[in-house]
C-alpha cells in the first residue's frame, strides 16, 4: 500500500523500536523520566534555548505557545494559510480566548512591513496586537519555506512593537535541509519555537515546544491544565530522541521524490495546476470534468494508492521515510495510467 496522505504515517523502524524498549522511564510529572529529561535537554540545545517541554502533539505545543504568551482579549497575528487557524480546533479562541487577525501572505510567509501593518493601535476599543505566529514549513502553501535571513527583519521588529514571536516549526526540519541554516540561528530568532517528531522524523508521536527556563515553566503549569501531562513516557521520547539524532539528513530523500512527482503532474492531462514544490509536499489542481477531489481519492484507493483531498478539486500529496524507491515507481505508473 503506497499512502501519501500525510507524513504522519510512517511506522518506527526497527532501530527505533529498540531504542523504545530499552529507555529508562519515571514519572514525567515528577520530573523523574531520564529519556523525557535528555529528549528536552538535546532539542533545547539542538535550537540554542534554554529548556523544552515535551507535548503529545503539534497542536498542543502551539496552544500552549499561544495561550503562555498572550492574555484573553489579545489578538495574534498570522498568514491566511496558517496551522494554528485551519487545523487546530478553533483552539486559540477555544483555549485562550485571542482571536486572530490574518494576513495574506506570499505562498504562507509574511514580511515584516505585512506585519507592522497590521498591529493595532493602543486604543481601548481595538484589541491589543500580542504576538506573531510563522510557520515553517507552510503546509498549505505547499510546503514553502522561509530563511533566517527572511525572519530577521520580523524578529526586529516584534522586539522594537514589544510582540511576541512564535515559530509553528511543525516542519523545520525540512526547511533547514533546503537552507543549510542551523538550527541555532533559527532558536534565536524567536521567543518560543515548536517542532513535531511525528511529521518527517517519523517517530510514532509528540512535539516539542522550546524557550527560556520561566517561559517553559509557565508553559508547563498550561499543558497540566490541558491534560498533556504524562507519566512513563520515556518510551515514546526515546522515539523522538532517535529521530533527532538519526533522522534528519535523509529528509532530502523526500524533497527529491516529491519534486519528481511534480514533474510527472505537470505533464498529465487531467492536472489543472501544480503547485511549486520545495520541500516534501504536493499540493495540485485536477481539472474540472474526469475527477473531483473525492472520486480521485477513491480512484487511486482501488489502486491502494492512499491520498487526501484538500478541496473539491484539490489534491495533497506528502513524501515520507516510509514511502520508499519502488512505492514511488509504482505511484508514477498509477498517475501516468490514470491519464
Amino acid at each position: 500500500m503506497i499512502d501519501l496522505r500525510s507524513d504522519t504515517v510512517t511506522k518506527p523502524s526497527k532501530e527505533m523500536l529498540e531504542a523504545m524498549m530499552s529507555a529508562q522511564v519515571g514519572d514525567d510529572v515528577f520530573g523523574e523520566d531520564a529519556t523525557i529529561i535528555e529528549l528536552q535537554d538535546y532539542a533545547a540545545n539542538l535550537f540554542g534555548k534554554e529548556a523544552a517541554l515535551f507535548c503529545p502533539s503539534g497542536t498542543m505545543t502551539n496552544q500552549i505557545a499561544i495561550k503562555a504568551h498572550t492574555q484573553p482579549g489579545d489578538e495574534l497575528l498570522c498568514d491566511v494559510n496558517s496551522h494554528i487557524y485551519n487545523y487546530e480546533g478553533g483552539g486559540i479562541a477555544f483555549n485562550s480566548g485571542v482571536q486572530a487577525k490574518l494576513i495574506q501572505g506570499n505562498e504562507g510567509k509574511l514580511t515584516a512591513q505585512q506585519i507592522e501593518n497590521n498591529i493595532n493601535g493602543d486604543y481601548d476599543w481595538l484589541t491589543k496586537t500580542s504576538l506573531v505566529s510563522l510557520e515553517n514549513t507552510v503546509n498549505r502553501a505547499g510546503g514553502t519555506y522561509y530563511t533566517c535571513s527572511e525572519i530577521e527583519p520580523i524578529t526586529k521588529l516584534c522586539k522594537e512593537k514589544k510582540l511576541k514571536l512564535h515559530l509553528d516549526g511543525a516542519r523545520i526540519f525540512n526547511a533547514l535541509e533546503e537552507t543549510k541554516e542551523n538550527p541555532k540561528s533559527v532558536g534565536e530568532l524567536f521567543d518560543s519555537v515548536s517542532i513535531c517528531l511525528s511529521k518527517g522524523l517519523g517517530a510514532p508521536v509528540g512535539s516539542l515546544l522550546l524557550g527560556d527556563k520561566e517561559y517553559i515553566k509557565k508553559s508547563k503549569r498550561i499543558r497540566k491544565a490541558f491534560g498533556g501531562g504524562m507519566r512513563q513516557a520515556g518510551f515514546i521520547a526515546a522515539a523522538g530522541l532517535y529521530a533527532l539524532k538519526n533522522n534528519i539528513t535523509r529528509l532530502k530523500e523526500d524533497h527529491v521524490k516529491a519534486k519528481e512527482l511534480e514533474k510527472v503532474l505537470k505533464n498529465l492531462p487531467y492536472i489543472e495546476s501544480v503547485l511549486p514544490v520545495y520541500t516534501n509536499i504536493i499540493i495540485f489542481n485536477l481539472k474540472e470534468g474526469k475527477f473531483t477531489g473525492e472520486t480521485f481519492e477513491k480512484t487511486l484507493a482501488q489502486n491502494n494508492f492512499k491520498i487526501a483531498a484538500f478541496g473539491k478539486q484539490t489534491i495533497r500529496m506528502v513524501t515520507h521515510l516510509d514511502y520508499d524507491d519502488t512505492q514511488h515507481q509504482q505511484a508514477i505508473d498509477i498517475l501516468k495510467k490514470l491519464a
